[in-house]
């Protein structure tokens, strides 16, 4: 049996190296966007059955869009961006009203969205030096998609009204994957250390906090408290990832400090 899974295994990563990667790469962005097309006829109560079909699709055409010289971590980290992304957007689409008129833009946005993460990950894939441009449009574009992805499942979580526990343990879950992630990509080393794991676990830790306390916060919308977390998450995720790079100059500070002023300003205004 290992026998044949194996040899259908190399069947097939032979032939999907011989496909050029631009065309791998719009396959699996189309094939993406059509699955998440279809999943948008089905009424929430359908969820449950699309969630695992879509994660393990965005796992597999993430592989077949980047297949080259995959090793150790990367099995993890090139993959969570696009798996947690097609999830958030997928659970997002039902807060819109379904028609034509919403699901249409819906789709685009997903489909440039995840061909975005798709071109990062391949270029976290092939090691590119910090200092050259790829690599920081690479980093911007990844960073980017984990406050959008922050502020979709947030904005999820909190239209449930859970209990502050429930919001707290699924907070901290998705923050620490996304904190390894995005401290792996730094320096991209190919195991994770304790250093990056222990900036991962504060990033988490914070966040579960601040979920907690607005968790019983009734008197600010949603989208506001939302908006809220995945400014913090960007602030420090932001603090972090400049001080693992020794580059935590004064002007840097003050920039995520203003962006999340900013936002807790608007919460402030919001409360009725």
């Amino acid at each position: 049996m290992k026998k044949i899974i194996k040899k259908v295994w190399d069947n097939f990563t032979k032939k999907a190296l011989r496909i050029e990667k631009r065309i791998r790469f719009v396959t699996s962005t189309l094939a993406l966007s059509g699955l998440m097309l279809l999943a948008t006829f089905f009424f929430f109560d359908k969820a449950i059955f699309f969630i695992p079909i879509l994660v393990l699709a965005s796992y597999f055409f993430t592989f077949f869009a980047i297949i080259e010289g995959i090793e150790e971590i990367e099995w993890f980290s090139l993959f969570i961006v696009p798996m947690i992304l097609t999830l958030s957007f997928y659970l997002f689409y039902f807060l819109f009203p379904v028609r034509w008129l919403t699901r249409i833009p819906f789709i685009l946005f997903y489909g440039i969205s995840i061909y975005a993460n798709l071109l990062a990950s391949n270029i976290f894939n092939v090691k590119m030096e910090k200092s050259l441009q790829l690599y920081r449009a690479a980093f911007s574009v990844n960073f980017f998609f984990h406050t959008i992805v922050i502020f979709l499942l947030f904005n999820n979580l909190l239209s449930f009204h859970l209990s502050f526990i429930l919001n707290g343990l699924v907070t901290g879950m998705l923050v620490f994957l996304l904190s390894l992630q995005l401290y792996w990509s730094l320096k991209m080393p190919p195991r994770l250390d304790k250093e990056i794991f222990s900036y991962a676990t504060l990033t988490g830790v914070i966040l579960v906090e601040l979920t907690i306390v607005f968790s019983f916060v009734t008197v600010v919308r949603g989208t506001i408290l939302a908006l809220f977390l995945a400014a913090s998450y960007y602030s420090l995720g932001g603090l972090i990832y400049s001080f693992l790079d020794q580059r935590l100059f004064k002007e840097t500070i003050q920039e995520y400090l203003l962006v999340w002023g900013f936002v807790f300003l608007i919460v402030l205004l919001a409360i009725k």
